[in-house]
Protein backbone atom coordinates (compact mmCIF):
# COMPACT_ATOMS: atom_id res chain seq x y z
CA UNK A 1 0.00 0.00 0.00
CA UNK A 2 2.98 2.26 -0.53
CA UNK A 3 1.55 3.99 -3.61
CA UNK A 4 -1.76 4.96 -2.03
CA UNK A 5 -3.35 8.34 -2.60
CA UNK A 6 -3.68 10.26 0.65
CA UNK A 7 -3.63 13.99 1.30
CA UNK A 8 -0.27 15.20 2.71
CA UNK A 9 -1.99 16.61 5.81
CA UNK A 10 -3.26 13.17 6.79
CA UNK A 11 -0.01 11.51 5.78
CA UNK A 12 1.77 13.77 8.24
CA UNK A 13 -0.75 13.17 11.03
CA UNK A 14 -0.75 9.40 10.61
CA UNK A 15 2.86 8.73 9.59
CA UNK A 16 3.61 6.95 12.86
CA UNK A 17 0.74 4.52 12.24
CA UNK A 18 2.22 3.53 8.88
CA UNK A 19 5.42 2.48 10.65
CA UNK A 20 3.84 0.34 13.38
CA UNK A 21 4.02 -3.49 13.28
CA UNK A 22 0.23 -3.89 13.04
CA UNK A 23 0.13 -1.76 9.90
CA UNK A 24 2.90 -3.76 8.24
CA UNK A 25 0.92 -6.92 8.99
CA UNK A 26 -2.23 -5.28 7.67
CA UNK A 27 -0.45 -4.21 4.49
CA UNK A 28 0.77 -7.75 3.87
CA UNK A 29 -2.72 -9.17 4.42
CA UNK A 30 -4.43 -6.62 2.16
CA UNK A 31 -1.83 -6.97 -0.60
CA UNK A 32 -2.30 -10.75 -0.59
CA UNK A 33 -6.09 -10.35 -0.65
CA UNK A 34 -5.94 -8.12 -3.73
CA UNK A 35 -3.65 -10.63 -5.44
CA UNK A 36 -5.79 -13.70 -4.67
CA UNK A 37 -9.39 -12.48 -4.21
CA UNK A 38 -11.75 -9.87 -5.60
CA UNK A 39 -11.50 -6.98 -3.15
CA UNK A 40 -13.20 -3.58 -2.99
CA UNK A 41 -12.62 -0.70 -3.42
CA UNK A 42 -10.06 -0.31 -6.20
CA UNK A 43 -6.61 -0.08 -4.52
CA UNK A 44 -6.21 3.55 -5.59
CA UNK A 45 -9.36 4.43 -3.58
CA UNK A 46 -8.59 2.67 -0.29
CA UNK A 47 -7.61 5.95 1.41
CA UNK A 48 -9.86 8.18 -0.67
CA UNK A 49 -11.75 9.55 2.35
CA UNK A 50 -8.47 11.00 3.59
CA UNK A 51 -7.36 12.14 0.15
CA UNK A 52 -10.38 14.27 -0.74
CA UNK A 53 -10.93 15.73 2.76
CA UNK A 54 -7.71 17.23 4.22
CA UNK A 55 -7.26 17.17 7.99
CA UNK A 56 -7.61 20.93 8.49
CA UNK A 57 -10.83 21.05 6.46
CA UNK A 58 -12.77 18.36 8.33
CA UNK A 59 -16.07 19.76 9.66
CA UNK A 60 -18.16 16.62 9.91
CA UNK A 61 -17.28 12.94 10.31
CA UNK A 62 -19.77 10.27 9.22
CA UNK A 63 -18.65 6.84 10.37
CA UNK A 64 -19.47 3.69 8.45
CA UNK A 65 -18.45 0.10 9.15
CA UNK A 66 -17.41 -1.68 5.93
CA UNK A 67 -17.17 -0.68 2.28
CA UNK A 68 -20.03 -1.91 0.12
CA UNK A 69 -19.18 -5.40 -1.10
CA UNK A 70 -20.99 -5.38 -4.45
CA UNK A 71 -19.39 -4.67 -7.85
CA UNK A 72 -18.85 -0.98 -8.76
CA UNK A 73 -20.22 0.29 -5.46
CA UNK A 74 -17.40 1.09 -3.03
CA UNK A 75 -15.02 3.88 -3.93
CA UNK A 76 -13.48 4.81 -0.61
CA UNK A 77 -16.18 7.00 0.96
CA UNK A 78 -18.60 5.63 3.56
CA UNK A 79 -22.21 5.24 2.35
CA UNK A 80 -21.20 6.60 -1.09
CA UNK A 81 -21.27 4.74 -4.43
CA UNK A 82 -19.73 5.44 -7.79
CA UNK A 83 -21.63 7.57 -10.29
CA UNK A 84 -24.29 5.69 -12.19
CA UNK A 85 -24.66 2.94 -9.58
CA UNK A 86 -28.04 2.32 -7.98
CA UNK A 87 -28.22 3.78 -4.49
CA UNK A 88 -28.16 1.08 -1.78
CA UNK A 89 -31.06 1.07 0.71
CA UNK A 90 -29.06 2.78 3.48
CA UNK A 91 -28.16 5.66 1.19
CA UNK A 92 -31.76 5.95 0.00
CA UNK A 93 -32.80 6.33 3.64
CA UNK A 94 -30.11 8.95 4.26
CA UNK A 95 -31.55 11.03 1.44
CA UNK A 96 -35.10 10.55 2.80
CA UNK A 97 -34.03 11.84 6.21
CA UNK A 98 -32.21 14.76 4.61
CA UNK A 99 -35.28 15.89 2.70
CA UNK A 100 -37.50 15.55 5.76
CA UNK A 101 -34.97 17.33 7.98
CA UNK A 102 -34.04 20.17 5.62
CA UNK A 103 -37.50 20.67 4.16
CA UNK A 104 -36.51 20.68 0.51
CA UNK A 105 -35.49 18.22 -2.21
CA UNK A 106 -31.85 17.12 -2.13
CA UNK A 107 -29.41 15.77 -4.69
CA UNK A 108 -29.89 12.00 -4.89
CA UNK A 109 -26.63 11.37 -6.75
CA UNK A 110 -25.01 8.47 -4.89
CA UNK A 111 -21.45 9.74 -5.28
CA UNK A 112 -20.98 11.82 -2.11
CA UNK A 113 -17.70 13.40 -3.19
CA UNK A 114 -19.60 16.71 -3.14
CA UNK A 115 -19.90 16.33 0.65
CA UNK A 116 -16.26 15.31 1.08
CA UNK A 117 -15.15 18.39 -0.84
CA UNK A 118 -16.96 20.52 1.75
CA UNK A 119 -15.22 18.95 4.74
CA UNK A 120 -17.26 15.83 5.41
CA UNK A 121 -14.96 12.91 6.24
CA UNK A 122 -16.84 9.82 5.05
CA UNK A 123 -14.86 7.21 6.94
CA UNK A 124 -15.42 3.48 7.19
CA UNK A 125 -13.91 1.68 10.18
CA UNK A 126 -12.60 -0.98 7.79
CA UNK A 127 -11.26 0.27 4.47
CA UNK A 128 -11.36 -2.92 2.37
CA UNK A 129 -13.63 -5.93 1.92
CA UNK A 130 -13.90 -9.09 -0.20
CA UNK A 131 -16.62 -9.19 -2.83
CA UNK A 132 -19.85 -10.49 -1.36
CA UNK A 133 -18.37 -11.00 2.12
CA UNK A 134 -19.36 -8.23 4.52
CA UNK A 135 -16.96 -7.92 7.43
CA UNK A 136 -14.32 -10.10 5.76
CA UNK A 137 -11.49 -7.64 6.54
CA UNK A 138 -12.54 -6.78 10.07
CA UNK A 139 -10.12 -7.47 12.89
CA UNK A 140 -7.04 -7.22 10.65
CA UNK A 141 -5.87 -3.80 11.80
CA UNK A 142 -7.99 -1.32 9.92
CA UNK A 143 -9.97 -0.46 13.04
CA UNK A 144 -6.76 0.48 14.87
CA UNK A 145 -5.76 2.75 12.01
CA UNK A 146 -9.12 4.50 11.72
CA UNK A 147 -9.31 4.87 15.52
CA UNK A 148 -5.98 6.70 15.33
CA UNK A 149 -7.39 9.06 12.70
CA UNK A 150 -10.48 9.82 14.80
CA UNK A 151 -8.43 10.28 17.96
CA UNK A 152 -6.17 12.75 16.17
CA UNK A 153 -9.18 14.79 15.10
CA UNK A 154 -10.60 14.56 18.61
CA UNK A 155 -7.43 15.92 20.22
CA UNK A 156 -6.11 18.39 17.66
CA UNK A 157 -9.31 19.92 16.29
CA UNK A 158 -12.30 21.67 17.86
CA UNK A 159 -15.97 21.95 16.93
CA UNK A 160 -16.12 18.92 14.64
CA UNK A 161 -19.50 17.21 14.22
CA UNK A 162 -19.40 13.42 14.56
CA UNK A 163 -22.41 11.50 13.25
CA UNK A 164 -22.56 8.04 14.81
CA UNK A 165 -25.21 5.88 13.21
CA UNK A 166 -25.82 2.49 14.78
CA UNK A 167 -24.23 0.66 17.71
CA UNK A 168 -20.96 -0.04 15.93
CA UNK A 169 -20.31 3.65 15.22
CA UNK A 170 -21.43 4.65 18.71
CA UNK A 171 -18.92 2.26 20.26
CA UNK A 172 -16.16 3.51 17.98
CA UNK A 173 -16.87 7.07 19.09
CA UNK A 174 -17.09 6.42 22.83
CA UNK A 175 -13.85 8.30 23.56
CA UNK A 176 -14.86 11.52 21.77
CA UNK A 177 -14.64 14.71 23.82
CA UNK A 178 -18.20 15.97 23.89
CA UNK A 179 -17.13 19.23 25.57
CA UNK A 180 -15.44 20.47 22.40
CA UNK A 181 -17.19 18.53 19.64
CA UNK A 182 -20.80 17.83 18.71
CA UNK A 183 -21.51 14.10 18.83
CA UNK A 184 -24.81 13.08 17.22
CA UNK A 185 -26.09 9.54 17.69
CA UNK A 186 -28.92 7.70 15.96
CA UNK A 187 -29.93 4.29 14.66
CA UNK A 188 -28.26 3.04 11.50
CA UNK A 189 -29.95 4.09 8.22
CA UNK A 190 -30.26 0.44 7.20
CA UNK A 191 -33.83 -0.65 6.34
CA UNK A 192 -33.63 -2.94 9.40
CA UNK A 193 -33.23 -0.03 11.83
CA UNK A 194 -34.00 3.28 10.13
CA UNK A 195 -37.55 3.37 11.51
CA UNK A 196 -36.20 2.77 15.02
CA UNK A 197 -34.43 6.07 15.42
CA UNK A 198 -32.71 7.20 12.24
CA UNK A 199 -35.72 8.83 10.63
CA UNK A 200 -36.39 12.04 12.51
CA UNK A 201 -32.88 12.36 13.96
CA UNK A 202 -32.38 15.73 12.19
CA UNK A 203 -28.62 15.34 12.15
CA UNK A 204 -28.11 17.37 9.00
CA UNK A 205 -29.78 20.54 10.27
CA UNK A 206 -28.24 20.05 13.72
CA UNK A 207 -24.78 19.83 12.18
CA UNK A 208 -25.26 22.99 10.15
CA UNK A 209 -26.61 24.93 13.12
CA UNK A 210 -23.60 23.90 15.20
CA UNK A 211 -21.14 24.77 12.44
CA UNK A 212 -22.72 28.20 11.99
CA UNK A 213 -22.58 28.84 15.73
CA UNK A 214 -18.84 28.19 15.66
CA UNK A 215 -17.98 30.22 12.61
CA UNK A 216 -17.95 27.53 9.91
CA UNK A 217 -19.91 27.54 6.67
CA UNK A 218 -22.77 25.03 6.69
CA UNK A 219 -22.58 21.96 4.48
CA UNK A 220 -24.66 22.09 1.32
CA UNK A 221 -26.18 18.67 1.78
Amino acid sequence: MSAVRIDPSWKEKLHQEFEKPYFHELSTFVRNEYETKVVFPNPKNVFRAFDVCPFEQVKVVILGQDPYHGPKQAHGLSFSVEKGVRNPPSLQNIFKEQESDLGHPVNHEGDLTRWANQGVLLLNATLTVRRGEAGSHQGKGWEVFTDAAIKTLNVEREHVVFMLWGNYARKKGEFLDRTKHLVLEAAHPSPFSAHSGFFGCKHFSSANEYLAEHGSAPVMW
